[in-house]
């Protein structure tokens, strides 16, 4: 491709990102807001509902169960009847789920509607990672991926304040904080999905917004892509499933996520501790701090690695950070400290994710992308099933409220070891076969 329509192609998605970005951070945004908000929830809920630290534990991990036996259905549904409709869908009813989380006043309710928003939120994720390989080209995703994962640190940097304030609404027409945080930010939910009905476009070929060469260049790129991809991946579905390398990276993102939410969950509660306070207001903004200095990482990394190459170097990096980060939160005593290892960990862990999702669109397109991607995304999840009660349990079993944070730093390092070995050396012999690659491990 010469020079003049590189420079056309960078103007092309530009465009695509100014245009699309934006809508889509604000979905995740709120997926993230219905996902965590149970973190600033949790005492005022275990005060009125009687639920203990174990209960309080599965229900916050359930929502991984619902979310990962319906997360491959639900991209397939994706392929098949496009973006507009399938995002509708999922953001409306997990808007209502969460809304009705405000009647959970028992724990097996409790535990119906986290399942239930498992559920009704499978998809979105993966559905997005899938969609944005329909607009941008190889060369330009991470970028991409990278302004989309903005949503984690901007729903605690914005959403911190509102959950707090929310809190302080307790007693307002008879009902308590927490009820009032569940209710306003589920609803919020409901209205963007009927926003994406109207706003989102399938494809490229679809979008009026962009001119008839711009659309035919863009197309010609991604066609490349595609091309290229299914010369080195699967092409059915089946075989994406089942595939060494679609396993291998659910491994991978299983361990990522159980130090994300491992840490999430926890937050608010582990900011008041640091200050000597109760959650609200103060300790969201507080808690907000971490998120900023993952939002200026999280912007730099994916550029730089776009330019050079090195997303794995630069994951690994990322993912070493985020360990010893969270491992380092729980044992500092120091608000100062503590409060600079978080934001260690939260700019490794959210980083690290943009970057973790070029290794699976190199060699994936099609259908057999939309359900190796969400195959990824529904066995990594679990990692959020299993990191509460892996951290309740350390520390039960080490007595110490810093041990389940050690652990759940463990896990990142492993994620980074893994990246940085049997992912290599899966990336320069496509041919091995599973049992060789885990004849290597051993």
């Amino acid at each position: 491709m010469d020079p003049q329509a590189n420079i056309s192609l960078e103007a092309i998605n530009r465009k695509v990102m100014r245009r699309l970005l934006p809508f889509l951070l604000l979905m995740y945004v709120l997926a993230f807001l219905d996902r965590a908000n149970i973190g600033f929830a949790q005492k005022a809920l275990q005060h009125d509902t009687g639920l203990s630290n174990a209960a309080f534990a599965f229900g916050a991990g359930v929502f991984f169960v619902g979310y990962a036996l319906f997360e491959v259905p639900s991209n397939l549904l994706l392929h098949r009847f496009g973006a507009r409709v399938w995002m509708c869908r999922i953001m409306v009813t997990w808007g209502l789920v969460s809304a009705s989380m405000c009647l959970a006043n028992t724990a097996t309710t409790f535990y119906a509607l986290r399942f239930l928003l498992g559920v009704a939120e499978a998809g979105f994720f993966p559905g997005v990672i899938y969609y944005l390989t329909h607009w941008f080209p190889q060369r330009a995703r991470a970028r991409a991926v990278g302004v989309f994962y903005f949503g984690a640190p901007l729903a605690f940097i914005f959403g911190g304040p509102l959950s707090g304030s929310l809190l302080e609404l307790h007693g307002a027409w008879g009902l308590a904080g927490w009820q009032w945080l569940f209710l306003v930010e589920g609803v919020l939910a409901s209205a963007v999905g009927v926003w994406a009905f109207w706003y989102l476009d399938n494809r490229p070929d679809e979008a009026q917004w962009l001119d008839p060469q711009e659309r035919a260049s863009l197309r010609a790129a991604l066609e490349d892509d595609a091309r290229a991809a299914s010369a080195h991946g699967p092409h059915r579905i089946l075989a994406a499933l089942v595939d060494r390398r679609v396993l291998l990276l659910s491994a991978i993102y299983l361990l990522i996520q159980m130090s994300v939410y491992g840490v999430i969950f926890y937050l608010p509660q582990q900011v008041a501790a640091l200050l000597g306070t109760t959650v609200g207001l103060r300790v969201g903004l507080v808690a907000a701090l971490p998120w900023l200095c993952a939002l200026a990482v999280t912007w730099y990394v994916p550029r730089r690695a776009d330019r050079t190459g090195g997303h794995r170097r630069w994951a690994v990096a990322l993912l070493v950070l985020a360990g010893l980060g969270i491992a380092a939160s729980g044992l500092a005593h120091n608000p100062v400290l503590g409060l600079i290892a978080l934001c260690g960990a939260a700019s490794g862990f959210i980083a690290a994710q943009p970057l973790f999702w070029t290794f699976p669109t190199r060699t994936l397109t099609g259908a057999a992308a939309a359900g190796g991607i969400a195959l990824i995304n529904s066995l990594g999840g679990l990692g959020g099933f299993f990191a509460p009660s892996l951290r309740t349990a350390a520390e039960r079993a080490f007595s110490s409220t810093s041990a389940g944070l050690v652990v759940l730093g463990v896990s990142s390092l492993l994620a980074a070891l893994l990246i940085g070995t049997l992912l290599r050396r899966d990336a320069s012999g496509a041919n091995d076969s599973f049992q060789t690659l885990l004849h290597r491990a051993r």
